[in-house]
């Protein structure tokens, strides 16, 4: 019984079939979602970010560096978005999540970026992305690239594992593809649609569905709204016939609700990640909830 119990710790040890789950650390909830999805039970992930926070603006915790130590992965949001990353990362000392290392994942590697700057970009423009906007995710069919990111990273971490990371991805897509028709058909009758948002948080969402970015309650990115803004932008607003208001749940509502006083739009409070507001458990359901919200919206703007 004895000689049986340590062939069985030493198969445990050296065999990959016996490899404990994967530790992956994510930046935002939506990537963690896109990991469990490809790695199955292959894979134990952990966002450091919650879905109610601001991507640009994560405080970094001593939790977050015990986090990184322990992970066999990272993949990150990338375009300088999740930039509070990289001194943890360091903090961390773990090299193995280090750039160029087999557990360092970028998902916005490939995507079609949006809104890059040309020419001279300083601090004067506000929170500019050099790279482009980083807000990619909010684009559904940005997802299957995102995915097939994070299942890279995985194979090169589990090679005996590729079959199965590349059945969950293929099944993945599957219903992304599927998801994606059901909104673009409901999002069809509203090709066009005048909104404004807070931040430029939505061009990729808005190019995706045909919607039309009117202005930003923001007068540059980042920079809080000055009475004079509004006041604009109430003008561009009923001028342009914009009778909505998009913002992050997790920005102020004062300038939302000024606007929509001063011309009856309605303000939507949308969650832009996963586990960001009631009934947003998942990536999927953070498009369910904005398109469920705009339809509701432009049908009593009507």
């Amino acid at each position: 019984m004895k000689k049986t119990m340590i062939i069985f710790l030493f198969m445990l040890a050296v065999s990959p079939a016996w490899a404990a789950p994967l530790k992956v650390a994510t930046a935002s909830t939506d990537l963690k979602y896109i990991c469990g999805r490809i790695g199955g039970a292959e894979v134990r992930a952990e966002s450091l970010a919650s879905g109610a926070q601001d991507l640009h603006m994560v405080e970094p915790r001593p939790s977050m560096v015990f986090r990184l130590k322990k992970a066999d992965m990272v993949v990150r949001v990338g375009l300088d978005l999740d930039m509070w990353l990289d001194s943890l990362i360091n903090a961390a000392g773990n090299r193995a999540l280090f750039y160029g290392a087999p557990g360092y994942v970028d998902a916005s590697a490939g995507v079609p970026l949006l809104q890059k700057p040309a020419g001279r970009v300083d601090a004067s423009m506000g929170d500019i992305h050099i790279y482009g906007n980083p807000h990619y995710w909010l684009d559904p069919a940005n997802a299957k690239i995102m995915a097939s990111n994070i299942m890279t990273g995985l194979k090169r971490l589990r090679p005996e594992k590729s079959d199965l990371f590349e059945s969950n991805y293929a099944a993945f897509a599957a219903e992304l593809d599927e998801r994606l028709a059901g909104w673009a058909e409901r999002m069809s009758g509203l090709k066009g649609l005048r909104i404004v948002t807070y931040h430029d948080s939505w061009p990729y969402f808005a190019a995706r569905f045909g919607l039309v970015v009117v202005g930003h309650v923001e007068p540059k990115p980042g920079i809080p709204p000055t009475a004079s803004h509004l006041e604009d932008l109430v003008r561009r607003m009923k001028s342009e016939g914009a009778r909505i208001i998009v913002s992050e749940t997790y920005y102020p509502s004062k300038g939302p609700d000024f606007l929509a006083e001063r011309t009856g739009a309605a303000v939507l409070a949308l969650p832009v990640s996963a586990g960001g507001g009631k009934g947003v458990a998942d990536y999927f359901d953070v498009f369910e909830t904005a398109v469920s919200a705009l339809e509701t919206a432009a049908g009593k703007a009507d």
